[in-house]
């Protein structure tokens, strides 16, 4: 009888499932028993003792207690910004995000965000991230804070759910390598099979492995961590796809308004908390991501002379590939190179009012400036910088399609000199660096500190990448 479940075991099992993985048959029960959207924003008393109740919750401050499904949801952007970016963030705030007792609660909220961001925004948009990272990042601190027998019973139950055959090719995870949030490397791999159990990696290399137990090698390669790396990876996924879902059917339904506010609070709330003063930089969704204006005295030569206008030989990768992320850059994250991670136009300039009116203008200027005007022989080149700008093949840079492509820096020193070498010019300055935008930000801090002699450590800190 000791490897039965007990009836209140298998219900806590189910509650956990939920709990972890929204997407589940169990997550999706609870959204059909919720039957409507209706009660979003009404205060909940049972959703406001559960918070309080959690343990170690921080209830001095009201305005971290959710106090509904929408309230909730808001939450969960606030927890995820903070704990990336604010240096002052305290776990004890958002405690209840760690309780497997609001699981009815946070499943109808996930549903309830990923509709809204769905039907307002691009799956790509930094909306769309943003709620596919945090429920991964989500997922990993609710699985470390089970106890250990609890936390594998749920590992087992939700790997059991989510990958049905006994052998499971890699190529089962074509969606996952994909999109890049899985590597091959990550994973023992044995005949086109990932291994994850331990009576199977046993089976296929018991025989082969010499000098250590073979139970020991499991553990430190597989054991428990890769399961719960590929469980989170795949609850992203379906995060994500169920994002994209409702992104397709949109247009033939009519958007209920309450998804639309919620919408659009995600949104604020993404732009009220997407910068920390002194937070360092992260990366995506924060740090010192901050927009400033253009300094033209700073531009490198090789910018001064493609905005001056360039010959038929060299204009079409001068103005795509160099002068677009150049100038974008420069305007909207000139401190890229400093700090981890990646990040979208829209995550500072939200509206794109910026690149609109600002950073494309400038672009289009320095292609009529070529000789011949680059866009009166190849058209087309004015689809390859909107491209370039992260927002994929399309006429102007709209939300919609933000994340269609790769939002390009700025080519290396090095790639310039083998494939524009008739703009690479170096000065004095050049000599010290590796990358345009480097050559921008030192000549920068030169300008602000102009008599003082001492070169500067934090122009010089500036990884010189491509």
């Amino acid at each position: 009888m000791g490897n039965f479940l007990s009836i209140v075991q298998l219900i806590e099992i189910m509650v956990l499932i939920s709990y972890l993985n929204p997407f589940s048959s169990e997550g999706e029960e609870i959204v059909r028993e919720k039957g409507s959207i209706e009660g979003i924003f009404e205060v909940n008393p049972e959703l406001l003792q559960l918070v309080r109740d959690s343990k170690s919750q921080n209830i001095s401050d009201d305005s971290y207690i959710p106090k509904n499904y929408a309230d909730l949801a808001l939450k969960r952007v606030e927890w995820y910004l903070r704990r990336k970016n604010d240096k002052k963030y305290n776990h004890n705030d958002y405690a209840f995000l760690i309780n497997p007792k609001i699981a009815k609660f946070d499943v109808i909220s996930i549903y309830t965000m990923a509709q809204a961001i769905g039907i307002k925004f691009n799956p790509k948009s930094r909306e769309g991230r943003l709620l596919v990272e945090s429920q991964g990042k989500l997922v990993e601190d609710r699985l470390e804070k089970l106890v250990p027998i609890e936390r594998k019973e749920v590992v087992n139950n939700l790997l059991n759910q989510m990958i049905t055959q006994d052998n499971i090719k890699w190529t089962s995870m074509s969606q996952l390598l994909g999109s890049k949030k899985i590597n091959l490397t990550d994973m023992i791999l044995d005949q086109g099979d990932v291994v994850l159990e331990k009576e199977d990696f046993l089976i296929r290399f018991e025989d082969k492995i010499e000098g250590r137990l073979p139970e020991k090698m499991y553990d430190l390669l597989i054991g428990e961590k890769i399961k719960e790396m590929i469980i989170s990876r795949m609850i992203m996924q379906k995060t994500e796809n169920y994002i994209h879902k409702v992104h397709e059917m949109a247009p033939k339904i009519e958007a209920h308004p309450t998804l639309l506010e919620i919408g659009e609070q995600i949104s604020e709330k993404i732009k009220e908390l997407s910068y920390f003063p002194g937070s360092g930089g992260s990366g995506g969704f924060g740090g010192d991501i901050k927009a400033t204006q253009l300094q033209h005295e700073a531009f490198p030569p090789c910018i001064q002379k493609t905005i001056e206008g360039v010959g038929s030989g060299n204009r079409n990768d001068a103005i795509v590939l160099l002068l677009t992320s150049f100038l974008s850059y420069a305007r909207l994250y000139p401190s890229v190179f400093r700090n981890e991670g990646t990040s979208k136009i829209s995550d500072i300039d939200p509206d794109l009012q910026i690149t609109i009116n600002e950073i494309i203008p400038l672009i289009f200027e320095a292609a009529n400036n070529c000789n011949p005007p680059l866009f009166d022989d190849d058209p087309q080149e004015k689809l390859n910088v909107i491209a370039k700008l992260g927002f994929g093949v399309n006429k102007d840079p709209e939300l919609k399609h933000e994340g269609e492509s790769k939002w390009y820096t700025p080519m290396s020193c090095d790639k310039i000199k083998i494939h524009l070498s008739s703009l690479c010019k170096p000065d004095a300055t050049c000599k010290k660096i590796g990358n345009p935008l480097s050559y921008y930000n030192r000549k920068r801090w030169e300008l602000r500190n102009s008599g003082d002699k001492t070169p500067s450590k934090s122009s010089e800190s500036d990884s010189d990448t491509d």
